[in-house]
């Protein structure tokens, strides 16, 4: 760096309005805030908490979707075998109109 760039900064720095180049601060109480919130314990030590508190919610979801699967998989169940007899039974009027066809 040339010294006239020098004397050009320094001259520039001396003429800062001091109001401008303060730090900025945080805000008042900001430090109180965060000393009691620690203290309060929400600093992140709960996570156990909200991993049991997801698992459990997790849990009741997947023992309402396995209700309902197993309610709806016993209804079909329960129809297929209501009409399930020799007389309705597709497979069973195939096979007896092929044995009449071949008995012939």
């Amino acid at each position: 760096m040339k010294a006239r760039d020098v004397d050009r900064l320094l001259r520039s720095a001396a003429n800062a309005n001091p109001l401008e180049c303060a730090p900025a601060e945080a805000p008042f109480g900001f430090d109180t805030r965060v000393v009691a919130s620690w203290r309060s314990g929400k600093n992140g030590m709960n996570d156990f908490a909200d991993l049991s508190r997801f698992l459990r919610r997790a849990g009741a979801i997947a023992f309402v979707v396995l209700v309902l699967a197993g309610a709806a998989t016993y209804r079909q169940y329960r129809d297929d075998t209501k009409f399930a007899s020799l007389t309705t039974n597709e497979y069973a009027i195939a096979d007896s109109a092929i044995q009449t066809e071949f008995s012939q």
